[in-house]
């Protein structure tokens, strides 16, 4: 646990008008990357708005390192094709789990994420306080393709007895 400030839920929802790549459509999956970590949802047979709804969960050291999103058509015979990617920016979310804030009302927005030149943001983003954690639900538009979108989820998981995120002078 040596460097680690914690670790982070990702549950990857959704695809959206996601390319097709094969003659009888795509058969997506996503990759998540962040340093040496590797994790991947499974595929879902052609079709090009895939429902995941998998949960990935990262041990995050750095919030600097960028989380990387890859979404891929499966193939039989030949090497997977690259449908897009986009990076996840965990930043703001961590920002606002620094604030230390307790006993808000459910649903109360933390903090506002605009879509920018430096994020992959489709929508404006919500980090929100509910049930007595922070979340933000992002819609990510891919990049290197001519179209799609993956909607994810994001959640800090409080490790008991751990000060990593607390203790941490992160920016």
């Amino acid at each position: 646990m040596e460097g680690m400030l914690g670790l982070l839920k990702i549950r990857v929802k959704r695809g959206i008008n996601l390319a097709v790549r094969d003659s009888m459509g795509s058969d997506p999956y996503v990759v998540i990357n962040y340093g040496t970590q590797k994790l991947k949802t499974r595929f879902v047979k052609r079709n090009c708005n895939p429902e995941w709804n998998e949960e990935l969960t990262l041990s995050i050291q750095d919030p600097n390192i960028p989380i990387t999103l890859t979404v891929f058509d499966k193939d039989t015979f030949t090497v997977d094709d690259k449908m897009g990617q986009a990076e996840i920016d965990i930043r703001p979310f961590i920002e606002a789990m620094q604030m230390e804030l307790e006993n808000l009302p459910n649903g109360c927005a933390v903090k506002k994420v605009q879509p920018s030149k430096t994020n992959c943001l489709a929508d404006e983003s919500i980090v929100e306080w509910n049930g007595g954690k922070m979340s933000q639900d992002m819609r990510l538009r891919l990049k290197n393709v001519e179209c799609g979108e993956v909607e994810i989820s994001i959640q800090w998981i409080d490790i008991p007895g751990f000060k990593g995120l607390k203790s941490a002078s992160i920016f």
